[in-house]
């Protein structure tokens, strides 16, 4: 066990940032860094003991500064899209940045990535993280002023645990997620590798969205008998990516909320990934509503860490969340916190290895 520091390079606005080497006895660690509160590297043996880096991402935070995918990113004040940029709290209108077709995504352009959080704890004895950012009344357009944290614990079970909390003085949209995209075969094996690993996702339904913008149309729709079926068995993403089924044409391949069966404050399993390649295996815990299932099919060329580069469908993302468009849907759980109220959930990637 252990935590190293190191430099990463320099913020946008040219302030020293550094990266966070967790380490467990089982020879796995993970790379945190305060640019963004990103999560860097995930690093473990596969099944001969060789080690592999199965999150994709950059070598220094100056690659970081752009980072389109996001990866590793996490994403406020809200993640995932808001219809039409706007929403309303008491009659209130709040309108947000367009950057989505008519659309707000990931509550951009502002990003809480590009920013330098504060480090308030370096816990060596719990292998603990964290990360804390100051949001301002009508920061990106959202309303109250907004605290929140995340920190990032590694197990010697091999889970990397995610805990967001925060806080608001006005009633607001919170909606915090990770977006790393994940390789099991290692970050650097491209879409070949990605598409033959096998998923199970634990939700009857999921969300279908009405065109190709991504918006839910408010329907909680039954997966079973449909291409977006992972719950019946395990399967490959690529067995019916390319599928004749306007879901999976409207996104260009798998990129959809899933609807968890939680009861509030629950944490229970919602995914399981294998790469037969390596014998590394995810599961995801989550006490979140859903899950959003992206494949990557967004990735243009982009130089990654070691000097690979990412194509399409190169990693795979599974973003716990409440539903794309909450704020905004009445048939879903709310994604509003309620002035004073604490926000408060967390989120597992759990990796084993298996022969």
């Amino acid at each position: 066990m252990g935590i190293l520091k190191q430099p990463f390079g320099k913020s946008k606005e040219n302030k020293e940032v550094y990266l966070y080497e967790i380490t467990n006895q089982n020879g796995m660690s993970i790379a945190v860094t305060d640019f963004g509160a990103t999560l860097v590297k995930i690093v473990l043996p596969d099944r001969t003991g060789v080690p592999v880096d199965v999150a994709l991402g950059y070598d220094c935070a100056e690659d970081y500064h752009v980072n389109g995918c996001h990866f590793g990113a996490v994403i406020g004040r809200n993640g995932n899209r808001i219809a039409n940029a706007a929403f309303q709290i008491g009659g209130v209108n709040y309108p947000l940045a367009v950057n989505d077709n008519k659309n707000n995504l990931h509550s951009g352009p502002d990003w809480y990535r590009t920013r330098v959080w504060e480090t308030t704890e370096v816990n060596e004895e719990e292998n603990r993280v964290t990360f804390r950012l100051f949001s301002p009344d009508g920061d990106q357009g959202f309303p109250g002023n907004f605290t929140c944290s995340v920190a990032y614990r590694l197990t010697e079970e091999n889970e990397v645990v995610l805990h967001y909390q925060g806080s608001a003085d006005a009633d607001t949209v919170a909606n915090l997620t990770n977006h790393s995209y994940f390789n099991l075969a290692g970050h650097d094996q491209g879409a070949e590798a990605m598409l033959e690993h096998e998923v199970q996702i634990f939700a009857p339904e999921y969300t279908p969205v009405a065109d190709s913008e991504a918006i839910p149309t408010g329907e909680i729709a039954p997966v079973a008998g449909t291409p977006m079926d992972f719950n019946t068995c395990p399967k490959t993403i690529g067995q019916d990516v390319e599928a004749d089924f306007d879901q999976l044409k409207f996104t260009g391949g798998y990129d959809h909320n899933y609807a968890l069966c939680r009861q509030k404050g629950e944490i229970r399993r919602a995914a399981r990934v294998l790469s037969k390649r390596t014998g590394i295996a995810m599961e995801v815990f989550t006490d979140l509503p859903g899950m959003q299932f992206y494949i990557g099919n967004f990735i243009v060329e982009e130089k990654g860490k070691g000097g690979c580069l990412y194509h399409k469908r190169g990693g795979f993302c599974m973003e716990t969340q409440y539903y794309p468009d909450a704020c905004n849907q009445e048939n879903f759980q709310t994604s509003v916190l309620k002035a004073g109220e604490p926000y408060d959930t967390v989120t597992i990637y759990k990796f084993s290895t298996e022969d």
